[in-house]
């Protein structure tokens, strides 16, 4: 039975990285660790794009311009909503998460969702490299990976 796995190896790959600028104290971490991956995989460098956008409620609008452009392979998602006192936090990561995953559904481009939802900044640091791990490398690895597996079962 054939066995079909993505694996590590981005060398070729063409990767669009679109940053919420808002809690950029944040999201600077995850571009870091993303772009760090990225380049450790394989990934030229003049084959990755960042694409800044005002907040977490706008990525998913630039991940679709960059999934119908055809000039990507994958598109990594990245963000972080901080739970407020208000019902903000559930708008702008509900909007966020399903924007996200319908880009990917309607496009067929792997479009990886990078996006923090947290309750406090302390839970957020610990998704940065932190005792949690690094959403910003593990969205990387996933954008490869994905990337990969597409152009296995094409």
């Amino acid at each position: 039975m054939p066995e079909l796995d993505g694996g590590a190896n981005g060398a070729g790959l063409r990767v669009c990285i679109v940053v919420a600028r808002w809690n950029g104290f944040i999201t600077t971490k995850l571009l870091d660790g993303a772009l760090k991956t990225l380049a450790e995989c394989g990934v030229a460098g003049a084959d990755m794009t960042t694409a800044w956008v005002p907040g977490s409620f706008e990525v998913p609008t630039a991940a679709h311009w960059a999934a119908e452009s055809g000039r990507y392979d994958a598109i990594i998602c990245l963000g972080a909503v901080i739970r407020g006192e208000t019902a903000h936090f559930e708008y702008v990561a509900g909007g966020a998460a399903e924007g996200i995953a319908r880009v990917s559904h309607d496009t067929g481009i792997p479009v990886v969702f990078g996006v923090l939802t947290v309750d406090n900044v302390e839970q957020a640091m610990a998704r940065t490299g932190g005792k949690d791990g690094h959403k910003g490398e593990e969205s990387a690895r996933t954008a490869i990976e994905m990337a990969t597996l597409r152009k296995l079962l094409a």
